[in-house]
């Protein structure tokens, strides 16, 4: 499994990339595999207010359906809109191709409830 040491995590399994005031979101390497094949996700709309904890979209499986979280607030500036139409791509590449959406960050304090990619790993290996 990949975890890349520049992004942050949650144990909700979502990883994010932070640039400036912008984080892109996706789920992890490990959320995508424990999922199997992914056939469908549903994303929010551009302009729509995240609130952190809450539900963002879902993504559905042969095995299951699964929400997505927001791990911070913000509102969605962009979204990926290649992934309605190749839900698979979060299996394919799940860090690059397979980034969900990007919010501006409404408090950048909140940045240090994320996990790390030691703590991530860590809590992977115990849950």
């Amino acid at each position: 499994m990949d975890f890349p040491e520049e992004l942050k995590y949650t144990e909700e399994h979502e990883w994010i990339m932070i640039e400036g005031d912008i984080a892109t979101i996706g789920i992890t390497d490990f959320a995508q595999e424990q999922l199997g094949d992914i056939v469908f996700v549903e994303l929010p709309e551009v302009g729509d207010i995240l609130e952190a904890g809450k539900n963002l979209g879902v993504v559905e499986s042969v095995k299951a359906v699964s929400d997505v979280y927001a791990p911070l607030s913000g509102e969605v500036v962009e979204i990926n809109e290649e992934l309605p139409d190749e839900p698979e791509t979060l299996n394919n590449s799940p860090y690059e191709s397979g980034w969900m959406i990007k919010i501006k960050v409404a408090d950048s304090a909140a940045l240090d409830n994320l996990l790390d990619v030691a703590a991530y790993q860590e809590f992977v290996e115990t849950d």
